[in-house]
């Protein structure tokens, strides 16, 4: 079902974390001594670890290790093969963009908590990271160790250093906060989780690429997709409403386009805990966001993109996403990528 699914995540994620606590001095018993989960049980692929449980293994293993940084040290620590088959399909694809487009579609199959929207404007891409069911106190930890795992995955699989900033909707406590700002790239106290990089970079080669065993590992990831109800639906109207480059596509065009009805599109949606009026100003804050990025551009030109016909009407929109008028946002941000 999709909401127990929502709640869990693969016991590989955990298992990361054990094995981060275990260089710290840290052993599994210890961690996970009088909790309903097992060594054993994490060694089983197919094992999932209910959130709740997952952010209490994650307090004590930041108690008992006394690291500041176990986000980031797990984040480092992921690898592909922690992600299933969805990982070795993205491995082997033949560019960024194939990667992160197979990320984006079949990121539902690890879980439905988070999902992935890759949106471009111009020469600036972002990679967001969207909270679709409550993490809780896991979900600082969850969001900065997955920031750190992809772009270090991303430098392994092009060979190359892979530049950008991070933004975050939060400020982690204690010195974390400290440790990552002194790298540059990363930004807090910002309107939305994402990773912001120069759109070139999508066409950077793998150095894995195998066309081959991609398509088998993708056709893995579809039996795996098809197996959770509607996981990839979020991500179908996402990307059929973008599909406009002067604003948004309606609902009725939306469903004309999934050969859904309105009324199923609405019902399923619910479900997720979301409606399509939402998932529209989600798409319209991502795009705002990355246009306003443009110099070149006017706060008119951005509002007429993203579909407004009136400068004012945009502006109420953008203040009510993220507390501040599109002008004082670019005044905020001078030189954001």
């Amino acid at each position: 079902m999709v909401e127990s699914l929502a709640q869990q995540v693969p016991a590989a994620y955990v298992r990361d974390i054990l094995e981060v606590a275990a260089r710290c001095g840290v052993t599994a018993d210890a961690l996970l001594a009088g909790l309903p989960i097992t060594v054993e049980a994490l060694a089983i692929p197919a094992t999932r670890v209910p959130i709740p449980l997952c952010a209490e293994i994650v307090a004590r293993a930041e108690r008992l290790t006394k690291s500041p940084a176990l986000a980031i040290q797990v984040g480092m620590q992921m690898r592909l093969s922690t992600h299933g088959f969805l990982g070795f399909a993205a491995m082997t694809s033949s560019t960024v963009r194939d990667a992160l487009d197979l990320a984006v579609r079949f990121a539902g199959t690890r879980t439905t908590a988070l999902g992935l929207t890759l949106a471009v404007e111009g020469s600036t891409a972002s990679l967001a990271i969207e909270e679709r069911a409550p993490l809780g106190r896991l979900r600082e930890f969850a969001l900065l160790s997955v920031m750190v795992g992809l772009w270090r995955i991303g430098e392994a699989l092009t060979g190359r250093v892979v530049d950008g900033v991070a933004h975050c909707d939060f400020t982690p406590a204690g010195p974390i906060a400290g440790i990552l700002l002194a790298t540059g790239r990363i930004r807090f106290g910002q309107p939305e989780n994402r990773m912001v990089f120069d759109a070139t970079l999508l066409d950077r080669p793998l150095v894995t690429a195998d066309p081959l065993a991609t398509q088998l590992a993708r056709g893995e990831c579809e039996r795996e997709l098809a197996t959770v109800a509607d996981a990839g639906l979020l991500g179908q109207v996402r990307a059929a409403i973008t599909t406009r480059s002067d604003g948004v596509r309606s609902l009725a065009e939306v469903a004309r386009e999934l050969h859904l009805s309105t009324r199923t599109i609405k019902r399923k949606l619910a479900d997720h805990g979301t409606t399509f009026t939402a998932i529209v100003e989600q798409v319209r804050r991502q795009r705002a966001l990355l246009l306003l990025s443009d110099r070149a551009l006017s706060i008119g030109e951005v509002a007429s993109r993203l579909g407004y016909s009136e400068l004012p009407n945009f502006s109420r929109a953008f203040r009510k996403w993220t507390g501040m008028t599109p002008a004082a946002y670019r005044a905020r941000h001078p030189g954001e990528q």
